[in-house]
């Protein structure tokens, strides 16, 4: 089972712009979803990109449970980014304007292929979510992420996603290099709120 290449579209075409964002739907939602959002975000001049996954959902089990078992969705999902990633870079925009949102199990995704594939990019966001498995394995993650923006947000507790897990992950960011800024929000649920969206804005699509 593997995803096809699904890719929806909205703002800008990829022949009108420089700047790219790639918009990573959660476990249920629909790139449709995730495209509604782009509208709280400063990306007006941007193409925007959303891969959508087949069945709605990127991989079946929980982001901590062993790799193996979330295969072989997983890797497809990983390379699904990266064929979206390689849509923008075949058009003539550069990594460094290559931007990403994710969230939820989108985020865990992004998370995750980003951390695979360091280099400088223009800037990503995840709301809740951390890098994949149900143990760290930090060899699969090497490069410079060049002070790339990163910003992370999450809700404490999450049914989801353990709060150690967002930690860990931008410990692993900062050292590859990412300009880390990390928020949790108490009891705030399972989804994304304004002043996440507005730090999006200040520190990622500036």
């Amino acid at each position: 089972m593997s995803h096809t290449l699904d890719i929806k579209t909205g703002g800008k075409s990829l022949i009108e712009t420089e700047k790219v964002l790639i918009m990573i739907h959660g476990r249920g939602g629909s790139a449709e979803d995730i495209l509604s959002l782009a509208q709280h975000l400063n990306v007006e001049d941007y193409a925007l990109l959303a891969p959508q996954a087949t069945n709605g959902s990127w991989y079946p089990l929980s982001f901590i449970a062993p790799v193996e078992q979330n295969e072989p969705w997983l890797s497809s999902a990983i390379e699904t980014v990266g064929k979206t990633v390689k849509t923008a870079l075949d058009a003539g925009i550069k990594a460094e304007n290559i931007y990403f949102f994710g969230f939820s199990q989108g985020a865990c995704l992004s998370l995750e292929f980003l951390a695979r594939n360091a280099q400088k990019y223009g800037g990503a966001v995840a709301i809740i979510g951390g890098v994949i498995g149900d143990k760290i394995n930090r060899e699969n993650y090497k490069g410079d992420f060049a002070q790339t923006p990163v910003f992370l947000g999450t809700s404490n507790p999450d049914f989801h996603v353990p709060v150690e897990r967002v930690y860990a992950t931008a410990n692993i960011l900062k050292e590859m290099n990412a300009d880390v800024t990390e928020k949790v929000y108490a009891n705030f649920g399972h989804s994304i709120n304004q002043e996440e969206m507005a730090l999006a804005n200040s520190k990622v699509f500036k």
